[in-house]
């Protein structure tokens, strides 16, 4: 069974971390790191991670993206309709419209999209492809870090000296836990091809290779796992697969190497009570540990 099939049902697990960066900023809360107030444990959004798999994509491989900042959305939407000859109507679904939308952009084919806020009306596309949050395996520590810059911005400015003070919102170290979710029955009304797949993966493997900047830190790819399902509906409960890969809390950390993640290695999860279902690992962990087999 391949993870390359977009007709099988597929759920897979990230692992990365990030050192002395800040991985998703909240602009609520002066662009600090994002963190569950309760626990403190460390938050990257959905839309971040699908934010760097559109950007990936977009850079490597010049794929058409709909969620851009380039051109307006609705603009976009009236192009494939003007190609269609659609007539404008707010009420009723163009199909035609929808379908050209999903062959003509990637992330629309993949993610979804709402495509009913111009004059054309191509409803809503649900994506067969979700993540969850990330969140990160122990509490992080957000920190405020003041900086100097030696440069001033005004003319005025420079008369009270040489330098200015700003700051820099970072975690000194956090490892981060996802998942995600493939739904081949979205996929077939999408039209996702295993070349779509196959770009997905790459995308995520290399998630943070393009990606670096002074803000982030340093961010890293630890950990892709993916259970395939041989039955179209799929063959046991996401929540029980992802069970099988465990990352014991260490409390205070900052490096990945106090970690470890205890997981069964490639191939069948019929010796751990799950026939039809296979992992593979697309990026295995360093301080991997074989998970014991075991039945149910």
């Amino acid at each position: 069974m391949s993870h390359n099939d977009p007709t099988k049902r597929h759920e897979f697990v990230l692992l990365f971390d990030v050192k002395d960066g800040n991985p998703n900023g909240d602009p609520d809360s002066g662009n600090m790191p994002r963190v569950d107030p309760e626990t403190m444990h460390g938050l990257v959004t959905d839309v971040a991670l699908k934010r760097k798999i559109r950007d990936y994509l977009h850079v490597t491989k010049q794929t058409s993206i709909f969620i851009q900042s380039e051109k307006a959305l609705n603009t976009l939407i009236e192009d494939a309709a003007n190609e269609k000859g659609a007539e404008k109507a707010k009420k009723t679904v163009n199909k035609d419209v929808q379908r050209e939308m999903c062959r003509r952009y990637y992330d629309i084919r993949m993610f979804g999209a709402v495509l009913s806020t111009g004059d054309f009306n191509a409803g809503q596309v649900r994506g067969p492809v979700q993540f969850t949050f990330a969140r990160s395996i122990d509490p992080v520590l957000p920190m405020d870090v003041s900086i100097t810059r030696q440069a001033r911005t005004t003319t005025d400015r420079m008369e009270t000296g040489t330098t200015e003070m700003g700051r820099k919102p970072i975690v000194p170290y956090g490892l981060y836990r996802a998942h995600g979710y493939f739904n081949p029955f979205l996929a077939e009304v999408t039209g996702v091809s295993s070349e779509d797949l196959k770009d997905f993966w790459d995308a995520v493997v290399n998630l943070f290779e393009l990606d670096r900047s002074a803000a982030r830190g340093e961010m890293s790819m630890r950990g892709v796992g993916v259970f395939t399902h041989e039955n179209k509906k799929g063959n046991a409960a996401a929540h029980r697969l992802f069970n099988l890969i465990r990352v014991p809390t260490v409390g205070t950390a900052r490096d990945f190497a106090v970690y470890q993640v205890i997981a069964p290695r490639s191939g069948s999860l019929g010796a751990y009570g799950f026939p039809g279902v296979t992992l593979n690992w697309l990026v295995k962990p360093e301080n991997w540990v074989e998970l014991a087999q075991q039945k149910g």
